[in-house]
């Protein structure tokens, strides 16, 4: 056999895999998003570039996203801060990016997020208090829905 031959094999059965891909995926809500797929997204604050998601935090009983965690060590070197989805203005899913209506000097002088330590409702009401936002647990909507 040829080296043609294995090369037009391997585009046969490349396109039946996208087509049964596709058939797999024809009926799926184009709004719905993978978490994963928003790990590494950059986050803008109004007045700047601050960091990355480098991961979330998920309510186990709501499983609600509560929390994106955002690295800030492009933009300040050794620093994680917890940014909830509710203070997002916008998701560019093309170019990657989560917005969010705080500013930079806003997420500088937040509590430091320390994955090791278990996050309680008292970091919690800190974190709102110093954002100027109303908890989600004091917002039924929030509270009961998943963001």
């Amino acid at each position: 056999m040829s080296i043609g031959a294995d090369s037009a094999q391997q585009d046969i059965a490349a396109t039946r895999y996208e087509k049964v891909e596709r058939a797999l995926h024809r009926n799926d809500d184009p709004h719905l998003r993978s978490c994963k797929a928003v790990v590494g997204y950059r986050i803008h604050a109004k007045d700047g570039e601050i960091g990355h998601v480098e991961s979330m935090l998920v309510d186990e009983e709501t499983w609600a996203v509560r929390y994106l965690v955002v690295n800030t060590s492009n933009w300040w070197i050794g620093h994680k801060v917890l940014v909830a989805p509710e203070w997002s203005t916008d998701i560019d899913w093309a170019e990657e990016r989560v917005t969010i209506h705080l500013t930079r000097q806003s997420i500088k002088d937040a509590p430091p997020y320390d994955s090791d330590a278990e996050l309680s409702r008292e970091h919690e009401t800190s974190l709102y208090a110093h954002h100027g936002q109303t908890g989600y647990w004091q917002d039924s909507d929030l509270a009961l829905s998943p963001v």
